[in-house]
Protein backbone atom coordinates (compact mmCIF):
# COMPACT_ATOMS: atom_id res chain seq x y z
CA UNK A 1 0.00 0.00 0.00
CA UNK A 2 1.73 3.63 -0.98
CA UNK A 3 -1.73 5.71 0.29
CA UNK A 4 -5.34 5.52 1.59
CA UNK A 5 -7.76 4.29 -1.13
CA UNK A 6 -11.24 4.46 -1.24
CA UNK A 7 -12.78 1.22 -2.27
CA UNK A 8 -15.47 2.96 -4.17
CA UNK A 9 -14.78 5.43 -6.85
CA UNK A 10 -17.23 8.02 -7.00
CA UNK A 11 -16.49 10.31 -9.94
CA UNK A 12 -15.03 7.84 -12.01
CA UNK A 13 -17.71 9.29 -14.87
CA UNK A 14 -16.41 12.49 -14.67
CA UNK A 15 -12.82 11.89 -14.43
CA UNK A 16 -13.30 9.61 -17.73
CA UNK A 17 -15.17 12.81 -19.37
CA UNK A 18 -12.14 15.13 -18.62
CA UNK A 19 -9.63 12.93 -20.20
CA UNK A 20 -12.00 12.70 -22.93
CA UNK A 21 -12.15 16.45 -23.33
CA UNK A 22 -8.71 16.65 -23.66
CA UNK A 23 -8.52 13.60 -25.82
CA UNK A 24 -11.06 15.96 -27.87
CA UNK A 25 -9.25 19.53 -27.21
CA UNK A 26 -6.16 17.86 -29.39
CA UNK A 27 -8.36 17.19 -32.41
CA UNK A 28 -10.68 20.70 -31.70
CA UNK A 29 -7.68 23.08 -30.66
CA UNK A 30 -4.71 22.64 -33.12
CA UNK A 31 -5.87 23.19 -36.63
CA UNK A 32 -2.96 22.15 -38.78
CA UNK A 33 -3.09 18.78 -36.82
CA UNK A 34 -6.59 17.63 -38.96
CA UNK A 35 -4.25 16.62 -41.76
CA UNK A 36 -2.44 14.31 -39.87
CA UNK A 37 -3.71 10.86 -39.43
CA UNK A 38 -0.94 8.87 -37.66
CA UNK A 39 -2.14 9.77 -34.11
CA UNK A 40 -5.11 7.99 -33.30
CA UNK A 41 -7.36 8.28 -30.53
CA UNK A 42 -10.61 6.18 -30.12
CA UNK A 43 -13.49 8.27 -28.06
CA UNK A 44 -16.63 8.51 -27.63
CA UNK A 45 -18.80 11.78 -27.05
CA UNK A 46 -22.32 10.23 -27.14
CA UNK A 47 -22.68 10.85 -23.37
CA UNK A 48 -22.08 14.06 -21.25
CA UNK A 49 -21.52 15.69 -24.26
CA UNK A 50 -22.15 19.16 -22.79
CA UNK A 51 -19.65 18.26 -20.52
CA UNK A 52 -17.13 17.62 -22.93
CA UNK A 53 -18.09 21.33 -25.04
CA UNK A 54 -17.25 23.33 -21.79
CA UNK A 55 -13.77 21.53 -21.08
CA UNK A 56 -12.83 21.85 -24.95
CA UNK A 57 -13.70 25.86 -24.64
CA UNK A 58 -12.18 25.99 -20.85
CA UNK A 59 -8.71 24.59 -22.78
CA UNK A 60 -8.93 26.88 -26.25
CA UNK A 61 -6.00 29.05 -24.82
CA UNK A 62 -3.97 25.73 -25.09
CA UNK A 63 -1.06 25.34 -27.02
CA UNK A 64 -0.89 21.72 -27.63
CA UNK A 65 1.29 22.31 -31.01
CA UNK A 66 4.38 21.22 -28.72
CA UNK A 67 2.96 17.42 -28.65
CA UNK A 68 1.94 17.63 -31.71
CA UNK A 69 5.25 18.53 -32.93
CA UNK A 70 7.42 16.14 -30.69
CA UNK A 71 5.05 13.17 -32.25
CA UNK A 72 5.96 14.01 -35.47
CA UNK A 73 9.69 14.32 -34.94
CA UNK A 74 9.54 11.53 -32.90
CA UNK A 75 7.87 9.23 -35.60
CA UNK A 76 10.58 10.76 -38.92
CA UNK A 77 13.89 11.10 -37.09
CA UNK A 78 14.36 8.77 -33.99
CA UNK A 79 16.79 6.22 -33.84
CA UNK A 80 17.66 4.02 -30.65
CA UNK A 81 21.45 4.25 -29.77
CA UNK A 82 20.70 1.94 -26.74
CA UNK A 83 21.04 -0.76 -29.96
CA UNK A 84 24.22 -1.75 -31.65
CA UNK A 85 22.23 -2.39 -35.23
CA UNK A 86 23.90 -0.93 -38.30
CA UNK A 87 20.80 -1.86 -40.48
CA UNK A 88 19.61 1.26 -42.50
CA UNK A 89 16.24 0.73 -41.32
CA UNK A 90 14.61 3.03 -38.55
CA UNK A 91 12.57 -0.02 -37.49
CA UNK A 92 15.68 -2.46 -37.09
CA UNK A 93 17.55 0.14 -34.92
CA UNK A 94 15.49 -0.34 -32.03
CA UNK A 95 15.54 -3.73 -30.16
CA UNK A 96 12.09 -3.03 -28.78
CA UNK A 97 9.60 -1.99 -31.50
CA UNK A 98 7.51 1.08 -29.30
CA UNK A 99 4.00 1.76 -30.97
CA UNK A 100 2.03 4.30 -31.35
CA UNK A 101 -0.09 3.34 -28.09
CA UNK A 102 3.04 3.21 -26.52
CA UNK A 103 3.36 6.54 -26.93
CA UNK A 104 -0.07 7.96 -26.04
CA UNK A 105 0.73 5.92 -22.28
CA UNK A 106 3.29 7.75 -22.47
CA UNK A 107 1.68 11.05 -23.15
CA UNK A 108 -0.86 9.81 -20.51
CA UNK A 109 1.98 9.36 -17.93
CA UNK A 110 3.69 12.89 -18.33
CA UNK A 111 0.59 14.92 -18.40
CA UNK A 112 0.28 13.24 -14.58
CA UNK A 113 3.48 13.96 -13.88
CA UNK A 114 2.81 17.50 -14.96
CA UNK A 115 1.31 17.52 -11.80
CA UNK A 116 3.84 17.05 -9.41
CA UNK A 117 2.18 15.18 -7.13
CA UNK A 118 4.51 11.83 -6.54
CA UNK A 119 0.83 10.09 -5.59
CA UNK A 120 -0.64 10.19 -8.82
CA UNK A 121 0.19 8.45 -11.80
CA UNK A 122 -1.65 7.14 -15.23
CA UNK A 123 -0.87 2.94 -15.37
CA UNK A 124 -0.21 1.52 -18.49
CA UNK A 125 -0.93 -2.27 -19.00
CA UNK A 126 2.52 -3.45 -17.45
CA UNK A 127 1.77 -1.40 -14.70
CA UNK A 128 -1.95 -1.74 -13.87
CA UNK A 129 -1.11 -6.02 -14.19
CA UNK A 130 1.65 -5.49 -11.57
CA UNK A 131 -0.31 -2.88 -9.17
CA UNK A 132 -3.82 -4.86 -9.29
CA UNK A 133 -2.25 -8.58 -8.20
CA UNK A 134 -0.55 -6.98 -5.21
CA UNK A 135 -1.12 -9.78 -2.97
CA UNK A 136 -2.79 -8.78 0.29
CA UNK A 137 -0.21 -10.16 2.57
CA UNK A 138 2.26 -12.77 0.02
CA UNK A 139 4.71 -11.83 -2.32
CA UNK A 140 8.32 -11.39 -3.17
CA UNK A 141 9.95 -8.57 -2.00
CA UNK A 142 12.14 -7.29 1.09
CA UNK A 143 9.57 -5.25 2.99
CA UNK A 144 9.53 -1.96 2.89
CA UNK A 145 6.62 0.09 2.41
CA UNK A 146 8.11 3.51 0.75
CA UNK A 147 6.52 6.89 0.24
CA UNK A 148 7.63 10.04 -0.51
CA UNK A 149 9.05 12.55 1.91
CA UNK A 150 11.02 16.09 0.60
CA UNK A 151 11.02 15.36 -3.00
CA UNK A 152 12.79 11.77 -2.19
CA UNK A 153 11.38 8.28 -2.58
CA UNK A 154 11.74 7.42 1.37
CA UNK A 155 11.05 4.29 3.41
CA UNK A 156 7.91 4.93 5.71
CA UNK A 157 8.77 1.80 7.58
CA UNK A 158 10.64 -1.49 7.14
CA UNK A 159 8.13 -4.82 8.15
CA UNK A 160 9.02 -6.92 11.12
CA UNK A 161 11.19 -10.03 10.31
CA UNK A 162 11.43 -9.21 6.70
CA UNK A 163 14.72 -8.76 4.65
CA UNK A 164 14.95 -5.10 5.01
CA UNK A 165 14.33 -5.28 8.61
CA UNK A 166 16.86 -8.01 9.12
CA UNK A 167 19.41 -6.07 7.33
CA UNK A 168 18.81 -2.51 8.88
CA UNK A 169 16.70 -0.39 6.51
CA UNK A 170 15.75 1.95 8.59
CA UNK A 171 12.28 4.67 8.73
CA UNK A 172 13.51 7.19 7.12
CA UNK A 173 15.78 6.21 4.83
CA UNK A 174 16.03 7.77 1.32
CA UNK A 175 16.10 5.31 -1.61
CA UNK A 176 19.15 6.98 -4.01
CA UNK A 177 19.15 3.70 -6.48
CA UNK A 178 17.82 0.62 -7.10
CA UNK A 179 19.51 -2.10 -9.23
CA UNK A 180 21.46 0.81 -10.67
CA UNK A 181 18.60 3.04 -11.21
CA UNK A 182 18.32 6.44 -9.86
CA UNK A 183 14.72 6.74 -8.01
CA UNK A 184 14.32 10.54 -8.40
CA UNK A 185 13.38 9.22 -12.25
CA UNK A 186 10.76 6.10 -10.97
CA UNK A 187 7.61 6.90 -9.86
CA UNK A 188 6.49 4.78 -6.59
CA UNK A 189 5.39 2.01 -8.42
CA UNK A 190 7.54 1.64 -10.80
CA UNK A 191 10.31 1.54 -7.79
CA UNK A 192 8.15 -1.51 -6.09
CA UNK A 193 8.19 -2.89 -9.47
CA UNK A 194 11.68 -3.17 -9.01
CA UNK A 195 12.02 -4.43 -5.67
CA UNK A 196 9.67 -6.63 -5.99
CA UNK A 197 11.09 -10.18 -8.01
CA UNK A 198 11.66 -13.65 -7.90
CA UNK A 199 12.08 -15.38 -4.42
CA UNK A 200 15.46 -15.74 -4.03
CA UNK A 201 16.98 -13.15 -6.18
CA UNK A 202 18.97 -10.10 -4.73
CA UNK A 203 18.25 -6.69 -5.30
CA UNK A 204 20.80 -3.75 -4.69
CA UNK A 205 19.42 -0.69 -2.94
CA UNK A 206 21.95 2.85 -2.44
CA UNK A 207 20.69 4.58 0.67
CA UNK A 208 21.22 7.82 1.95
CA UNK A 209 20.87 7.76 5.50
CA UNK A 210 20.28 11.07 7.74
CA UNK A 211 24.35 11.58 9.76
CA UNK A 212 26.12 9.27 7.29
CA UNK A 213 28.42 10.89 5.27
CA UNK A 214 28.12 8.14 2.34
CA UNK A 215 25.53 6.07 0.98
CA UNK A 216 24.98 2.66 1.95
CA UNK A 217 24.93 -0.09 -0.08
CA UNK A 218 22.68 -3.16 0.73
CA UNK A 219 22.20 -6.00 -1.37
CA UNK A 220 18.72 -7.65 -0.06
CA UNK A 221 17.89 -11.41 -0.97
CA UNK A 222 14.03 -11.07 -2.28
CA UNK A 223 11.52 -13.50 -0.14
CA UNK A 224 8.34 -14.33 0.68
CA UNK A 225 6.53 -11.32 2.61
CA UNK A 226 3.95 -12.46 4.96
CA UNK A 227 2.67 -9.23 6.21
CA UNK A 228 1.46 -9.04 9.48
CA UNK A 229 -1.89 -7.24 11.12
CA UNK A 230 -2.06 -7.13 14.52
CA UNK A 231 -0.24 -8.59 17.95
CA UNK A 232 -1.17 -8.30 21.42
CA UNK A 233 0.00 -8.85 24.90
CA UNK A 234 -0.01 -7.69 28.48
CA UNK A 235 3.03 -5.91 29.63
CA UNK A 236 4.70 -7.74 32.35
CA UNK A 237 4.19 -7.04 35.81
CA UNK A 238 1.44 -4.68 35.03
CA UNK A 239 -2.42 -4.34 33.89
CA UNK A 240 -1.01 -2.62 30.73
CA UNK A 241 -2.65 -4.02 27.34
CA UNK A 242 -1.10 -3.31 24.30
CA UNK A 243 -2.59 -3.93 20.22
CA UNK A 244 0.30 -3.45 17.80
CA UNK A 245 -1.49 -2.61 14.55
CA UNK A 246 0.68 -3.39 11.69
CA UNK A 247 -1.76 -2.05 8.78
CA UNK A 248 -4.93 -1.34 8.00
CA UNK A 249 -5.75 -3.90 5.66
CA UNK A 250 -9.41 -6.01 4.68
CA UNK A 251 -8.88 -7.83 7.84
CA UNK A 252 -7.61 -5.41 10.21
CA UNK A 253 -10.97 -4.10 11.55
CA UNK A 254 -11.98 -7.31 12.74
CA UNK A 255 -9.10 -8.28 14.28
CA UNK A 256 -9.13 -5.22 16.33
CA UNK A 257 -12.27 -5.84 17.20
CA UNK A 258 -11.22 -9.44 18.50
CA UNK A 259 -8.22 -7.46 20.37
CA UNK A 260 -10.60 -5.40 22.34
CA UNK A 261 -12.73 -8.45 23.32
CA UNK A 262 -9.53 -9.65 24.59
CA UNK A 263 -8.40 -6.65 26.08
CA UNK A 264 -11.80 -5.89 27.88
CA UNK A 265 -11.74 -9.56 29.40
CA UNK A 266 -8.46 -8.70 30.75
CA UNK A 267 -10.69 -6.21 33.22
CA UNK A 268 -8.30 -3.48 33.07
CA UNK A 269 -8.60 0.25 32.15
CA UNK A 270 -4.95 1.06 30.61
CA UNK A 271 -4.70 0.34 27.04
CA UNK A 272 -1.54 0.95 24.44
CA UNK A 273 -2.27 1.46 20.67
CA UNK A 274 1.16 1.24 18.84
CA UNK A 275 0.73 2.36 15.24
CA UNK A 276 4.69 3.09 15.17
CA UNK A 277 5.64 2.18 11.36
CA UNK A 278 1.92 1.60 10.25
CA UNK A 279 1.28 2.41 6.92
CA UNK A 280 -1.32 3.23 6.63
CA UNK A 281 -4.62 1.21 4.58
CA UNK A 282 -8.18 1.16 4.07
CA UNK A 283 -10.03 4.41 5.39
CA UNK A 284 -12.79 1.91 6.59
CA UNK A 285 -10.94 0.27 8.80
CA UNK A 286 -9.34 3.65 10.55
CA UNK A 287 -13.53 4.58 10.77
CA UNK A 288 -14.50 1.26 12.34
CA UNK A 289 -11.28 1.05 14.81
CA UNK A 290 -12.31 4.88 16.13
CA UNK A 291 -15.82 4.03 16.33
CA UNK A 292 -15.35 1.97 19.13
CA UNK A 293 -14.31 4.75 21.31
CA UNK A 294 -16.23 7.87 19.99
CA UNK A 295 -20.24 8.41 20.23
CA UNK A 296 -22.58 8.15 17.23
CA UNK A 297 -21.77 10.86 14.73
CA UNK A 298 -18.97 12.26 15.92
CA UNK A 299 -16.45 12.95 13.30
CA UNK A 300 -13.20 11.00 12.38
CA UNK A 301 -11.91 12.53 9.62
CA UNK A 302 -12.63 15.52 6.99
CA UNK A 303 -11.82 14.75 3.33
CA UNK A 304 -11.38 17.99 1.66
CA UNK A 305 -11.58 18.33 -1.90
CA UNK A 306 -11.15 21.91 -2.61
CA UNK A 307 -12.30 23.74 -6.08
CA UNK A 308 -15.11 24.88 -3.96
CA UNK A 309 -16.74 21.32 -3.06
CA UNK A 310 -18.46 21.07 0.48
CA UNK A 311 -16.03 18.79 2.84
CA UNK A 312 -17.15 15.39 3.11
CA UNK A 313 -17.50 14.34 7.12
CA UNK A 314 -16.41 10.43 7.78
CA UNK A 315 -18.84 9.63 11.09
CA UNK A 316 -18.57 7.81 14.23
CA UNK A 317 -20.73 4.62 13.87
CA UNK A 318 -21.07 4.72 17.61
CA UNK A 319 -20.24 1.32 18.84
CA UNK A 320 -18.44 3.76 22.07
CA UNK A 321 -17.83 0.90 24.23
CA UNK A 322 -15.80 2.39 26.65
CA UNK A 323 -16.18 4.96 29.46
CA UNK A 324 -14.54 7.96 30.62
CA UNK A 325 -12.17 5.68 32.77
CA UNK A 326 -10.26 4.55 29.84
CA UNK A 327 -6.40 5.51 29.89
CA UNK A 328 -5.43 5.33 26.28
CA UNK A 329 -1.67 6.27 24.77
CA UNK A 330 -1.06 6.07 20.70
CA UNK A 331 2.65 5.29 20.19
CA UNK A 332 3.21 6.88 16.54
CA UNK A 333 6.48 7.52 14.33
CA UNK A 334 7.78 9.20 11.42
CA UNK A 335 6.31 5.34 9.88
CA UNK A 336 2.94 5.92 11.12
CA UNK A 337 1.74 7.01 7.85
CA UNK A 338 -2.54 7.75 6.06
CA UNK A 339 -4.82 5.87 7.83
CA UNK A 340 -2.80 5.97 11.10
CA UNK A 341 -2.26 9.60 11.38
CA UNK A 342 -6.34 9.78 10.58
CA UNK A 343 -7.14 7.11 13.61
CA UNK A 344 -4.37 9.00 16.10
CA UNK A 345 -5.42 12.64 14.98
CA UNK A 346 -9.42 11.80 15.77
CA UNK A 347 -8.82 10.33 18.84
CA UNK A 348 -6.40 12.71 20.12
CA UNK A 349 -9.01 15.51 18.70
CA UNK A 350 -12.08 14.29 20.92
CA UNK A 351 -9.83 14.14 24.06
CA UNK A 352 -10.02 10.01 23.77
CA UNK A 353 -6.66 9.62 23.71
CA UNK A 354 -2.46 10.89 24.21
CA UNK A 355 0.18 10.72 21.52
CA UNK A 356 3.22 9.42 22.18
CA UNK A 357 6.69 9.21 20.57
CA UNK A 358 7.87 11.23 17.53
CA UNK A 359 6.18 13.24 14.65
CA UNK A 360 4.09 11.40 11.94
CA UNK A 361 4.98 10.72 8.65
CA UNK A 362 2.46 13.44 7.08
CA UNK A 363 0.78 11.14 4.50
CA UNK A 364 -2.77 13.15 4.12
CA UNK A 365 -4.17 12.57 0.74
CA UNK A 366 -6.72 11.02 -0.43
CA UNK A 367 -6.09 8.90 -4.07
CA UNK A 368 -8.73 7.05 -6.30
CA UNK A 369 -7.95 4.57 -8.58
CA UNK A 370 -10.08 5.17 -11.65
CA UNK A 371 -10.29 2.70 -14.96
CA UNK A 372 -9.53 4.75 -18.02
CA UNK A 373 -9.27 1.66 -20.20
CA UNK A 374 -10.14 -2.19 -19.55
CA UNK A 375 -6.14 -2.32 -19.71
CA UNK A 376 -4.80 0.83 -17.89
CA UNK A 377 -6.01 3.23 -14.56
CA UNK A 378 -5.67 6.37 -13.20
CA UNK A 379 -4.54 6.90 -9.67
CA UNK A 380 -5.54 10.23 -8.63
CA UNK A 381 -5.00 12.58 -5.50
CA UNK A 382 -8.47 13.55 -4.81
CA UNK A 383 -8.73 15.06 -1.89
CA UNK A 384 -6.55 15.54 1.43
CA UNK A 385 -7.20 14.45 4.97
CA UNK A 386 -7.77 16.73 7.87
CA UNK A 387 -8.90 15.96 11.64
CA UNK A 388 -11.78 16.77 13.31
CA UNK A 389 -10.67 19.91 13.93
CA UNK A 390 -9.72 20.62 11.14
CA UNK A 391 -5.71 20.00 10.87
CA UNK A 392 -4.09 18.80 7.66
CA UNK A 393 -2.33 15.51 7.99
CA UNK A 394 -0.22 16.35 4.80
CA UNK A 395 3.07 17.26 4.68
CA UNK A 396 3.40 18.42 8.49
CA UNK A 397 1.90 14.91 9.77
CA UNK A 398 1.24 14.93 13.15
CA UNK A 399 2.77 16.37 16.41
CA UNK A 400 2.50 14.17 19.89
CA UNK A 401 1.28 14.99 23.37
CA UNK A 402 4.57 13.74 24.61
CA UNK A 403 7.99 13.54 22.85
CA UNK A 404 10.45 11.30 23.05
CA UNK A 405 13.12 10.84 20.81
CA UNK A 406 15.10 7.37 20.37
CA UNK A 407 19.15 8.21 20.38
CA UNK A 408 20.87 7.75 17.50
CA UNK A 409 23.10 5.32 19.33
CA UNK A 410 19.82 2.63 20.50
CA UNK A 411 19.51 0.82 17.05
CA UNK A 412 18.39 -2.34 18.30
CA UNK A 413 14.35 -2.55 17.86
CA UNK A 414 13.95 -4.17 21.04
CA UNK A 415 16.17 -1.85 23.07
CA UNK A 416 13.29 0.92 21.12
CA UNK A 417 10.17 -0.99 21.82
CA UNK A 418 11.36 -1.17 25.73
CA UNK A 419 12.44 3.12 25.97
CA UNK A 420 9.15 3.68 24.15
CA UNK A 421 6.83 1.43 25.93
CA UNK A 422 8.26 2.35 29.16
CA UNK A 423 7.18 6.08 28.73
CA UNK A 424 3.79 4.92 27.74
CA UNK A 425 3.50 3.06 30.80
CA UNK A 426 4.85 6.14 32.99
CA UNK A 427 2.48 7.88 31.82
CA UNK A 428 -0.17 5.72 32.10
CA UNK A 429 0.44 5.25 35.65
CA UNK A 430 1.21 8.28 36.84
CA UNK A 431 -0.43 11.01 34.24
CA UNK A 432 2.75 12.37 33.75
Amino acid sequence: MDGLMPRTSQRIALIITIIIALVAAFWTGVEWSRSHSSFLFSTSTSSGSSTVSTEIEKLENVDFSPLWQTWEIINARFVDSSNNSTSSSSAATSSKVITNQDKVYGAAQGLVRALGDPYSEFLPPADKKQFDEEIQGHFGGIGIELGVRDGALSVIAPLPGTPAAKAGIKVGDKIVKIAGQTSAELSISRAIDLIRGEVGTVVDLSILRPGEPELLEFKLKRAVINVPTIETKTLPNSDIFVITLYNFGGTSADLFRNALREFVAGKTDKLIIDLRGNPGGYLDAAVDMASWFLPLGKTIAIEDRGRGEEAKLYQSSGYNIFNNNLKLVILVDSGSASASEILAGALRDHGRATLIGEKTFGKGSVQELIPITSETSLKLTIAKWLTPKGVSISHNGLEPDITLKIPEKVTDSEEIDALMLARAEKFLLTGK
